[in-house]
């Protein structure tokens, strides 16, 4: 049986196949390991988390909850990478487009995570859904923290 993320990540992937990913599958897996009860899965796209276009080996699952962003990566021979981005730490999303393929720059508190080699064509995309997600979900936590005073 199909996992959800594997199959909205190849669906992804079928609509943009200039995107570089590899073993999609297994990423799946990854971040499926990390779902929490009651987390709705609102988007899924594929690329490679580095800055460099010619680094076609961190290929990456990224998905959007409804309560933050996971970006999963099983490695090659064993073990993997996760990372969470909740909307309390999200700062800032930059989009570039480049000749052949775009890079998308999700600034947090913590950390700069760039996604390269991404299909030109799927960048509004990508930035529409990542935007408009995180930033409800981040003023429902601005809401809940003033509940609290």
């Amino acid at each position: 049986m199909k996992s959800l993320v594997y199959e909205k990540a190849l669906e992804f992937k079928r609509r943009y196949p200039s995107t570089v990913a590899w073993r999609i599958k297994a990423h799946a897996k990854v971040v499926e390991k990390h779902l929490n009860p009651g987390e709705v899965i609102k988007y899924v796209f594929v690329g490679q988390k580095n800055d460099c276009w010619y680094d076609i080996i961190t290929t990456n699952v990224i998905v959007m909850t409804n309560k933050r962003l996971l970006l999963g990566s099983k490695r090659l021979l064993f073990g993997y990478l996760f990372t969470s981005i909740t909307p309390d730490l999200f700062n800032d999303l930059k989009i570039r487009s480049g000749i052949f393929w775009g890079r998308v720059y999700i600034d947090t508190v913590s950390e700069f995570v760039t996604i390269s080699n991404v299909s030109k064509k799927a960048l509004d995309e990508i930035e529409t859904n990542i935007t408009e997600n995180m930033m409800r979900e981040k003023r429902r936590y601005a809401n809940l923290d003033r509940s609290k005073c």
